[in-house]
């Protein structure tokens, strides 16, 4: 499968490549061109992300769906992954090596939409360190979807 639908509360599809290596291949990016415009990298590295994360969720006992939240201030969240319509974790991607508490935006929106069920809100970015942002939100190193004792 070349690329996975994520559908939107408001039933507004968002496309994703499961396949990086073959996007960047058709959009012809090459690491010197996405180092240049750093536009270009952050898509690259939100399709990446949700199909690690799709990965994962195949490993797994349970089965879970992915959604996309934009609400109509086109604030927006990249994933939703919901275990159960009372268990949602909401994700997040930043091709950054540094996070701010305004990159939590969207994240705090959809809590305050979801309310109880809500249960973690996480920013995949580009730095080395897990960070806390309070009880509910973290920022993950990208590179701790491959550590072992993370997952």
């Amino acid at each position: 499968m070349a690329s996975q639908r994520v559908e939107t509360p408001h039933r507004t599809p968002k496309l994703h490549f499961l396949d990086s290596g073959l996007l960047t291949a058709i959009r012809k990016i090459t690491a010197d061109r996405s180092s240049l415009d750093r536009n270009l990298f952050g898509p690259l590295l939100e399709s990446f992300i949700f199909s690690e994360l799709l990965k994962h969720a195949t490993w797994s006992e349970h089965a879970y769906d992915f959604f996309h939240y934009r609400d109509k201030d086109k604030v927006e969240v990249d994933f939703i992954i919901e275990r159960s319509p009372d268990n949602l974790i909401d994700v997040e991607v930043k091709a950054a090596a540094t996070i701010r508490e305004g990159n939590f935006k969207g994240l705090k929106r959809l809590q305050s939409v979801a309310g109880d069920a809500f249960k973690q809100g996480v920013v995949f970015y580009t730095g080395e360190k897990v960070l806390s942002f309070g009880d509910q939100f973290q920022a993950l190193p990208v590179s701790i979807l491959w550590n072992e004792n993370s997952v």
